[in-house]
């Protein structure tokens, strides 16, 4: 008997995981079955190409002409994809919401309009969840479409228009989590997106009003005017005034810099560290020296409408921390430090 418990134990020790092995072989495997599920999944995707065809078509005009909003479910994975999938829309202008498959017969159906379009995924197409709310959806007017990998599902058998995300095997060893099938139906869902974005002549500045709290949003609705110094806060000196008054003006004022403003109030010319580097380095007297003598005239300057990445960019192009912020009219208005726009997280 203790023999065979011993064969027994023998028998459940568990074959060594691939770190127990040699580095070098270890490191082939793992990179082979990550090349395999990537290649799985890649192929997935271009089986869904060879198939896009007029149902296609027929689910961008719906969207297109949706009067609602377009609502996506799924349950599981692919409730995750479905949110998703309603995310992307949203962002790219049609109006989207996930709503839940499971929560939606317990009173959540109720976001649900005959207005909208109703998205519903699912790989095997006989998600109960879906299945039960699904008629409800139909019989309040609500255009239905569904994304799934079996095309003779009753899913797809109940919708206006069936999307087949069917993948071939799915990229986990064991074919059994949802790994291709997922991304199958996340990239229907982002060719849905891209195509109804193109169609609605979404432009850059529409992404950025709906991402106002992102890079791309500060970058695109910043202006100048919302990140300049004004007023007092602008450092500026008269042609006559001497070097080291100016010099007074700079440091007081922390921008580097000082414009320099002719009898009439017009910029005349503007003066930064760097120009005083520069004459020191010359061995240039600083006493008895007035800021005409001395200012670098023709600075470069932008308009208080502009974007403040498009100052950004100028300051990249000419390498300078500061610029003169004029009006149409060749007006002071302004002055915008390089740590204006970091600062404010434009750059």
């Amino acid at each position: 008997m203790n023999s065979v418990r011993t064969e027994a134990v023998k028998d459940a020790v568990p074959a060594k995981p691939a770190w127990d092995t040699p580095v070098a072989a270890a490191q082939s495997k793992v990179l082979a079955l990550a090349a395999e599920a990537l290649q799985i999944e890649a192929d997935a995707i271009l089986g869904l190409r060879q198939r896009l065809d007029a149902s296609f078509f027929r689910a961008i005009e719906i969207m297109m002409h949706c009067r609602g909003r377009v609502v996506v479910s799924g349950m599981g994975k692919s409730g995750l994809i479905a949110r998703k999938i309603a995310a992307t829309l949203a962002s790219t202008g049609t109006p989207s919401l996930y709503v839940h498959a499971g929560d939606a017969s317990h009173g959540d159906l109720g976001m649900v309009t005959r207005e909208d379009v109703f998205i519903a995924l699912s790989n095997s197409g006989e998600t109960e969840e879906l299945l039960l709310i699904v008629p409800v959806v139909k019989r309040q007017g609500a255009r239905l479409i569904a994304i799934t990998g079996n095309p003779a599902s009753t899913l797809a058998e109940l919708a206006e228009v069936h999307l087949d995300a069917h993948v071939d095997k799915e990229a986990c060893p064991l074919n059994l989590a949802p790994t291709a099938s997922t991304t199958a139906a996340l990239a229907l869902g982002d060719a849905l997106a891209v195509v109804l974005l193109d169609l609605r002549g979404f432009s850059s500045n529409d992404y950025a009003r709906s991402h106002p709290g992102g890079s791309l949003g500060r970058r695109l609705l910043t202006h100048v005017r919302d990140v300049m110094r004004s007023g007092a806060a602008v450092p500026t000196v008269r042609m006559a005034t001497p070097l080291t008054e100016a010099l007074h003006e700079i440091s007081q004022k922390g921008m580097g810099m000082t414009a320099v403003l002719d009898d009439g109030g017009a910029v005349a010319g503007v003066f930064t560290d760097g120009d005083l580097r520069r004459l020191i380095d010359e061995g240039h007297p600083l006493q008895g020296v007035v800021m005409q003598d001395v200012m670098h005239r023709n600075p470069h300057a932008i308009g208080p409408d502009k974007l403040a990445a498009e100052a950004a960019d100028l300051m990249e192009q000419y390498r300078i921390n500061q610029l003169l912020v004029l009006d149409r009219g060749g007006a002071l208005v302004g002055a915008l430090h390089i740590h204006d726009l970091t600062t404010s997280k434009v750059i």
